[in-house]
């Protein structure tokens, strides 16, 4: 997806790693360019966008968006490969609680499985899977299981996911017609051909049994498909698909020409037959391969990355890059998939970044020590519960990126770029630095490992320190690292929900909704809140409440919109809370009546009753109110 800007500089945002690309952009024309492709053809969608921002909108227009997440996706999520029995599993949990670390989702890998035959149950090491689920919901805690695709071959045992596809005849075929067998954690496998939809349906109905006793996500794993014991990898390129798909002239097709769609069309069935069991719940599929488009029914994460400062690094391109593709929930393993186990340090960074991400899922293998969010000792988890706490407050902020993302395609996590064109003028700068939404950049080093001091460019002055509410006035300074800080800054213009601490988005909040401003030119937030769960936002049950700021010579208004929709928010109050303020009093009017005023840490705090039809607030410096 390509577009140029009028001076000649490409934006360019590419959907198969099989292209191959050449620029020539060294004339003033740009005149020239060229794509191919090794498999033929190729379709050209030019995204003509006056800027990042519109070709990103219009991709959305042609692959579709993202359906809006349920709100306890959002939350701390802790995997591993793998917790062997119900009681660790369990135990986990319960450590989380007992240390009051916010904690939203809980996964089983594998080994929970009868011989790792994906929707079975190893009885003898989860001997009560419904209790364990029921537990984890009275914790406020999701469960999410694996459930890979490959299809245990055992014709003379009494697997039914076996018995019933084979009975449908939905597994690939190898060329003469016999079902194509390849290795994988069960063994010798077979695979559902999702391209085809009697096949999605078989698929989607072996979430029945798992689907009742309240498993709340699935995870879709190994489906590039990964193939043990093959030089590839992957499925040899002769296996047979069958395309019957509405639309599209029924037709056999290699696996050649269906490899880097299989994964998505996996999604899809599960995404699906979530939505056929339980069709006012909104589903959650998490997949390590899809394609463009596949953003429609599932998240995704980087893979199986490692313990290492370079792959905490990497993983901002790669998240950033996946926004920009359409895939708005993405994230990586925190603290790394294999290798070594992360050092203290390695894994306390790795979690304040990851606070920041739009999937936030702490996930090691199985030859790792523990990497949860309490090894290292206390002064460890202390920093990473802060960054967690952090988060967690700033759920409605980040409820409201989703939806927006719902509606535009505009990613969670986005580069620079996106919101500041002007800063490519000067590469390098901001190759570390990400936005989190529309008004918070974070600013990590470029080099985690050395103690020196290291320079922040912002996108303009005026920006405001996040942790601190200080306004800086210049667009650059020096930054010495320290562990417990990642520079975190806020736009100025910006009105930030925030929400009192809990430890679970499923917690209703207790206390009034707080709204950050941090004034400056076009100043404006929003507030979206639904039930979290259910559709029934579509049918006008959510709460939508826009605000707008100005600066005055003595002070600052803020107009409070009209709200939409039905929804009935946690709230009976909101706390306003003016950023370098300084300690100076302050009077505060609503529609002509005073407000109580409080100084807190350089912050002015105005106290306001909930404002259902909209309002006008005036904040003078002078006599404090009462």
């Amino acid at each position: 997806v390509l577009a140029a800007n009028e001076t000649g500089r490409a934006y360019g945002f590419f959907l198969d790693n099989t292209w191959r690309t050449n620029f020539d952009f060294g004339r003033r024309d740009a005149s020239r360019l060229e794509i191919s492709g090794p498999g033929g053809p190729v379709d050209y969608y030019v995204m003509a966008g006056p800027d990042p921002r519109a070709v990103v909108q219009q991709y959305a227009w042609l692959v579709g968006t993202s359906p809006l997440a349920p709100l306890w996706s959002l939350g701390f999520q802790q995997s591993h490969w793998s917790y062997p029995t119900q009681q660790i599993a369990q135990g986990i949990v319960d450590h989380y609680r007992a240390d009051r670390v916010p904690l939203d989702v809980f996964y089983l890998d594998i080994d929970y499985q009868d011989r790792r035959r994906p929707f079975t149950v190893d009885t003898k090491a989860f001997p009560d899977l419904a209790g364990f689920t029921k537990r984890l919901a009275e914790q406020q805690v999701h469960l999410v299981l694996i459930t890979d695709l490959h299809i245990a071959h055992v014709p003379e045992g009494g697997y039914a996911p076996y018995h019933s596809g084979k009975a449908a005849g939905i597994f690939l075929k190898m060329p003469d017609g016999s079902d194509y067998v390849g290795k994988v954690w069960p063994g010798n496998s077979v695979f559902p051909d999702f391209s085809r939809p009697a096949a999605r349906d078989w698929w989607g109905e072996q979430y029945k049994a798992f689907t009742a006793m309240g498993v709340h996500g699935f995870w879709n794993d190994m489906n590039e498909p990964a193939i043990f014991e093959m030089r590839s990898k992957t499925m040899p390129p002769e296996v047979v698909h069958r395309i019957e798909e509405p639309g599209f002239a029924p037709r056999n097709a290699s696996h050649a020409e269906m490899h880097n769609v299989y994964g998505m069309l996996n999604t899809r069935a599960t995404y699906e037959g979530q939505l056929k069991l339980a069709p006012d719940v909104r589903p959650f599929v998490l997949t390590r391969a899809s394609y463009a488009g596949g953003h429609r029914y599932a998240f995704t994460w980087t893979g199986d990355n490692v313990s290492s400062w370079e792959h905490l690094s990497l993983s901002v391109s790669q998240i950033v890059n996946l926004g920009l593709s359409g895939f708005a929930y993405a994230g990586d393993d925190i603290g790394g998939f294999s290798g070594k186990r992360p050092s203290p340090e390695l894994l306390t960074r790795w979690l304040e970044v990851g606070a920041f991400n739009p999937l936030y899922r702490d996930h090691f293998d199985d030859s790792k020590t523990d990497q949860e969010v309490w090894v290292d000792g206390i002064g460890q988890e202390a920093i990473r519960r802060r960054y967690i706490s952090e988060r967690y407050r700033l759920m409605p902020y980040l409820y409201a990126a989703a939806e927006e993302n719902s509606r535009t395609g505009l990613p969670i996590m986005r580069p620079v770029f996106l919101e500041f064109p002007k800063v490519l003028a000067k590469p390098g700068q901001n190759d570390a630095q990400f936005l989190f939404g529309a008004s918070l950049l974070v600013a990590p080093p470029v080099t985690w490992e050395t103690a020196a001091p290291y320079k922040i460019t912002l996108p303009g002055p005026g920006w405001y320190d996040y942790w601190t509410g200080e306004r800086l006035a210049t667009a650059e300074h020096l930054e010495k690292p320290q562990l417990e800080r990642l520079p975190v800054y806020v736009r100025p213009g910006s009105i930030i929900p925030k929400q009192p601490l809990v430890q679970s988005t499923m917690q209703l909040p207790i206390g009034p909704l707080y709204l950050e401003v941090y004034p400056g030119a076009g100043c404006q937030g929003s507030v979206y809140l639904d039930d979290g769960t259910s559709f029934a936002f579509r049918r006008g049950d959510y709460m939508r409440q826009d605000y707008t700021c100005s600066e005055q010579p003595d002070g600052v208004t803020l107009d409070i919109g009209a709200r939409s929709g039905s929804y009935q928010p946690w709230w009976s109050g909101l706390d306003v809370v003016l950023r370098a303020w300084g300690t100076g009093e302050a009077a505060a009017e609503l529609d002509g009546q005073a407000m109580p005023t409080r100084i807190e840490a350089g912050a002015l705090h105005v106290s306001l009753p909930d404002v259902l039809k909209g309002g006008h607030l005036v904040i003078k410096a002078g006599k404090r109110g009462p």
